[in-house]
């Protein structure tokens, strides 16, 4: 009887896809290539390595079940922390900016649900990705400029099915000129606080990482600005990218954390939602803040008629000396 190695060799079929994972994760090997929109998925190729590594363990393949053992655990410690989180701040004391995000699926979301949930969580602003003209009406009709009367648009009327974004505050707005190389699927305003404070805001939603877009989504991401000077920053909205993705990363490196990280609700998946049977399963919209901000608090909402979830964020501002 062979032993060892020689052992049901097939195994290694398994085990060398997770290993290769593992290595191109936590050595960030996916930049700008096809390998991009697999690493999405980073969190199911850990629990795929972990029962790789039961199974040549199952067949008393050690050399096998050493190597998946060991993506295991460099697949886990890079998802597992996002599931425990840093532990968000208390705002005593603090002036707070609320900031909800909202993609609406080409105008497809009910506009009724989402001016109820804005109701509901009464955030200062709301950042809406792939919003039309027509869907601006619909949204001025169920009431969110009475909830929300400052705005900032980025659609075109003579094209009203082109996807745009839009900034809804209630507090004052002012445009910043366009951010990064494809001004034109971002959008940034300083919003203006009460308490003295400003915060700058991008409204984020670089193509998907598909193939023919895999460039301009790496390039609409190294175009976002860097954090750490001047007033903070806020980049918000759908980043088709999830904290598996060097690119992401990278972003973040520049000053900045992720609210759902800190929180630890990193893994709670925000798409595909109500994509037939297909169940919610990755996570790609996003709150990065500036790390001099404090995350107060951050959930995910349901938004009914949207393929995406909503993310919300409180955030804290740091004291004026």
């Amino acid at each position: 009887m062979r032993t060892g190695a020689g052992r049901y060799w097939p195994v290694w079929i398994a085990v060398a896809p997770a290993a290769a994972w593992a290595l191109v994760r936590v050595f960030g090997l996916d930049g700008g290539s096809l390998l991009a929109p697999l690493m999405a998925f980073t969190p199911y190729a850990a629990i795929a390595a972990l029962l790789v590594a039961g199974t040549a363990a199952a067949l008393r393949n050690w050399t096998a079940a050493s190597v998946a053992a060991l993506a295991t655990l460099c697949l886990a410690a890079a998802v597992l922390p996002r599931a425990i989180g840093d532990g968000t701040e208390s705002a005593a004391g603090r002036e707070t900016l609320e900031v909800l995000s909202s993609n609406i699926l080409h105008g497809k979301a009910e506009p009724e649900a989402l001016v109820a949930l804005v109701e509901r969580l009464d955030p200062d602003l709301v950042a809406i990705q792939e919003l039309t003209p027509p869907y601006v009406r619909k949204l001025r009709v169920a009431g969110l400029d009475r909830l929300l009367p400052e705005r900032l648009l980025a659609v075109d009327p003579e094209r009203p099915r082109l996807p745009g974004r839009g900034i809804y505050s209630r507090l004052p707005l002012r445009r910043l000129g366009a951010i990064g190389p494809l001004g034109l699927r971002t959008q940034a305003a300083a919003v203006s606080l009460p308490g003295g404070n400003s915060v700058r805001v991008v409204n984020v939603h670089p193509h998907t990482p598909k193939v023919g877009h895999i460039g301009s989504w790496q390039r609409s991401l190294e175009g976002l600005p860097s954090a750490g000077t001047g007033p903070p920053w806020v980049l918000i909205g759908d980043f088709n990218a999830t904290l598996d993705q060097s690119e992401l990363r990278d972003v973040i490196e520049r000053g900045y954390r992720d609210a759902g990280d800190v929180a630890g609700q990193g893994l709670e998946p925000t798409w595909p939602q109500g994509r037939g049977d297909l169940p919610l399963l990755v996570t790609i919209d996003h709150v990065l803040a500036d790390r001099r901000l404090g995350i107060v608090e951050y959930s995910v909402e349901p938004q009914p008629g949207s393929d995406h979830r909503a993310v919300r964020t409180v955030l804290a501002l740091p004291n004026r000396d």
